[in-house]
Formats: C-alpha cells, sequence, structure tokens
C-alpha cells in the first residue's frame, strides 16, 4: 500500500510526547499518527464523541437544575425563617442583654454540634424535605443518576 508523505510541525511539547510515547508502546511515531489521524476522521468516532459529550452536558444540566432547585428552596427557608423569627421576636430590655447574648452563644454553638451531627450522617435537610413533599423525587433522582429516562 502506497503511502503520502507529509511534512508536518507540531508544537516541541508535542514532539517530546510523540517520541515518549512511541518508545513506550514500541512503535513508530508515524503509526500513532496515522491512527490518530483515522480516528479523527472516522464519521462513527465523530459521532460517539459528539454523543458522548451530549449525554454529559445533559448529565451536567440536570445536575444544575437540581442544585438550582435545592438552593431555592433554602433560600425560601431562610426568608420565611428571618420573617418569621423577626415577626415574633421580641426586644430584650437593656438589663437583660449580656444574658441573652450569653444564652445566644450557647444556643448557637449547640446548633453547631446539631449540624455537624447532621452533616456527618450523610443526608441532606432539604432532600428530606422534598422527600416529604414529592414522593417519586427520590425515584426520580435514581433515575436520573443512573442514565434512564422517567
Amino acid at each position: 500500500m502506497s503511502r503520502a508523505r507529509l511534512n508536518l510541525f507540531i508544537q516541541p511539547e508535542h514532539a517530546k510526547r510523540l517520541n515518549e510515547l512511541a518508545i513506550k508502546k514500541g512503535v513508530s511515531k508515524s503509526s500513532i499518527i496515522a491512527a490518530a489521524l483515522a480516528s479523527w476522521l472516522s464519521p462513527d468516532s465523530g459521532d460517539q464523541r459528539e454523543a458522548a459529550i451530549a449525554k454529559r452536558l445533559d448529565r451536567l444540566s440536570r445536575q444544575f437544575e437540581r442544585l438550582e432547585r435545592d438552593q431555592n428552596i433554602l433560600i425560601e427557608t431562610m426568608a420565611l425563617y428571618v420573617r418569621y423569627y423577626l415577626t415574633v421576636s421580641t426586644p430584650v430590655p437593656e438589663a437583660h442583654q449580656d444574658a441573652a447574648r450569653s444564652q445566644g452563644k450557647l444556643r448557637f454553638a449547640q446548633f453547631v454540634e446539631q449540624l455537624g451531627r447532621h452533616l456527618q450522617r450523610g443526608r441532606s435537610l432539604v432532600r428530606d424535605v422534598q422527600e416529604e413533599i414529592q414522593p417519586d423525587a427520590q425515584w426520580l433522582d435514581r433515575s436520573e443518576a443512573s442514565g434512564e429516562q422517567p
């Protein structure tokens, strides 16, 4: 089989890596370049590559949508809590300010400790609430992770 001779100019770092690969694999640099070019020009590999990229992009889009949904739930929850707290809390008299501060520090330390335990268990309060509101969401999350269609 006759071959066409080509003179190529490539980056020095690519030439170095090509040489190292040829030595490691025990093949010629020409055969490596020919295989890479055949793969690049193959219509099937291009379609497969595009399909793989599209699949990854779809998965990333679904993950981003879940993150956005969870973030919106978190923001709404926090906003509702702050509004409720500001509505029902009464101002602390000046004489009780120091006691209120120390009580606040103690409660905050307990909150951080409870949060740490919750995070160590690996559960998500957002996911727990979502499962209570929408029981099918658990199935949807699993099917998206496995690539199934709902």
